[in-house]
């Protein structure tokens, strides 16, 4: 499978366009390279560049990148908010798909090598490609700025390129590390001291303990004489206040290098609650690059739970009120698939049914093309059964005078979204099986070697073209135990929808069974038939069963309304 790594390197310069684009320009000339956020800032005069790609590319991208910020930025007229020692100040590289952080390290390494030799780039590692332990963090390596590299070079060597000041560039740190989420977050005042009070409460390395007076006062320090330090109360995070006057307010900015720890609505949370003691309030949330799909979605969760509302709901409103309770397009509008990485490096190219709309989704099953045909159609209607059912699990939910059981309802929504979301996807992936199979009867025969390839091929296919259609009934059978649930204990008055997603869901089932069916009739693997048939079998007379259970509660709560 294909290996895939992120590069988000920062440049120090964020205001003249021209020379931002120049940079990128490089990135784009890489063939297999995708670039996938620039993202400037006035204020910190920097701009976070994220593209991905196959690891060569990438590192050849990386490399042209830094060569023309050599080219163009100079760094003795550098001025900005943000800490950085080079004109290229930072390069990560990210694991994506497919490979492991020991091999990204290596990759730092190579890259770091080649900058340091071709470029004279004083380059030093850190994170998880970081040659001693001091080094691993960040801050370390940066101490001091581009403004104390001078005299930092001499002792605190970098590990690849020469120990010597260079006045236009400074230096660079390369690195093989996780994905962090930089995050800025607003705050109603101006006052960069301040905002330094909350960032203190949250970063993880919080304040430095002192004796007397909390901002004068002695520095208390351990045996060892290292200061104490009083922890802050978000892990795996760093943060600084600074004041934006592009903006005109003062702003907590943090890095999230352990979002497993801290996960994006968790640093939001703990700033409120720190700017709210400080008698200060968050007013919105500024993303810097990308973000991961799951930090938006846990947070929509998280946040329709304060509402005691269900969670049951489809991404795109988990996005929605995540963007709405953090306060996202405070500043600047947020597009979910210009900022969220899974959006952003997403093929649709397997899924052309789920991009139609309905009309177009009827129409192409109308036209003289044998796809999609019943099973993907069946997997779709299974998909509005669920849908139904969800629905009907929401409004429960929602119910007025039914608020102590938001929490129950709320479970067997999400539940339903679940079933919804894995039929959706068999649509597609029924259709593509049934073209794998015309492709491999396509294939050449004019020898015994490519006769056996092409045996093979369709053998292969049409395995696939049983088994996806298999998958539709498991799922369909799975939901009616759950139906069940939604037709004893549901809204009363959505009696109908669930009765309707039941016969949704059965009509599915028996539209998947009549493709494994007709696909198993070529297939020779008895001993696979058998076993196919019998699952197949088993589903069906589940399906049955609990379609009849479920109309039987319907038309009781119908009768009695």
């Amino acid at each position: 499978m294909k290996q895939l790594i992120e590069c988000v390197p920062n440049f120090s310069e964020g205001r003249n366009m021209n020379i931002i684009k120049q940079i990128t320009n490089e990135i784009e000339s890489v063939e297999g390279v995708s670039l996938l956020d620039v993202d400037p800032g006035k204020a910190t005069n920097r701009t976070v560049v994220t593209f991905v790609g196959e690891p060569e590319p990438v590192l050849e991208a990386a490399f042209l990148a830094m060569k023309k910020a050599k080219e163009l930025i100079d760094m003795s007229k550098h001025t900005g908010e943000h800490p950085r020692f080079g004109a290229t100040d930072v390069c990560p590289l990210i694991p994506i798909a497919n490979i492991s952080m020991e091999e990204v390290a290596k990759l730092a390494h190579k890259l770091a090598k080649r900058v340091g030799t071709e470029l004279d780039y004083p380059v030093y590692l850190y994170e998880n490609a970081a040659t001693k332990k001091e080094r691993k963090n960040l801050a370390f390596v940066r101490m001091g700025e581009y403004e104390g590299l001078k005299e930092r070079i001499k002792t605190e060597k970098p590990d690849y390129g020469k120990s010597e000041f260079r006045p236009k560039t400074g230096a660079t740190a390369i690195s093989a590390r996780d994905f962090l989420i930089a995050v800025n977050f607003n705050l109603n005042t101006t006052s960069a001291r301040r905002a330094n009070s909350v960032a203190f409460d949250v970063r993880e390395a919080g304040r430095v303990l002192r004796e007397g007076n909390p901002i004068t006062g002695k520095i208390k320090t351990d045996e060892n004489g290292e200061p104490l330090r009083q922890q802050g109360t978000c892990k795996g995070t760093k943060g600084i206040g600074w004041y934006i006057e592009e903006y005109g307010i003062a702003q907590v900015s943090m890095n999230i290098t352990d979002v497993r720890a801290t996960p994006l609505h968790t640093a939001f949370e703990e700033t409120r609650k720190s700017a709210d003691s400080r008698g200060m309030r968050v007013t919105g949330t500024e993303i810097v690059g990308l973000v991961p799909l799951e930090m938006m979605t846990s947070a929509g969760r998280y946040f329709l739970e304060q509402q005691q509302r269900s969670t049951g709901v489809s991404e795109a409103e988990l996005i929605k009120i995540a963007i709405k309770s953090m306060g996202l397009d405070d500043l600047k509008p947020f597009y979910p698939q210009e900022k969220i990485i899974e959006y952003k490096i997403a093929d649709t190219s397997n899924t052309p049914l789920l991009q139609k709309n309905l009309t177009e989704f009827a129409e192409e099953t109308a036209s003289e093309s044998p796809a999609p045909g019943g099973g993907s159609i069946s997997a779709y209607v299974g998909s509005l059964g669920a849908a139904l059912g969800t629905m009907v699990a929401n409004l429960s939910s929602h119910k007025r005078g039914w608020d102590k059981r938001w929490k129950e309802f709320s479970e067997l929504a999400e539940e339903g979204q679940n079933y919804k979301n894995q039929l959706l996807a068999l649509v597609d992936e029924d259709t593509n099986a049934f073209n794998a199979i015309m492709d491999a009867f396509g294939m050449p025969k004019e020898n015994e070697a490519e006769i056996e390839a092409r045996t093979q091929a369709i053998a292969d296919a049409t395995k696939n073209a049983i088994e996806v259609p298999l998958k539709v009934m498991e799922i369909c059978a799975s939901t009616f135990e759950w139906l069940e649930k939604l037709a004893k204990t549901g809204n009363p008055n959505s009696a109908s929808d669930t009765g309707v997603g039941a016969l949704c869901l059965r009509a599915a089932l028996r539209g998947a069974y009549l493709n494994v069916k007709i696909n198993i009739a070529s297939y020779n693997d008895e001993v696979f038939v058998e076993n196919v048939l019998t699952k197949a079998k088993e589903y069906y007379t589940i399906a049955k069963e609990g379609e009849k259970k479920v109309l039987k509660i319907v038309e009781k709560a119908i009768e009695e309304m």
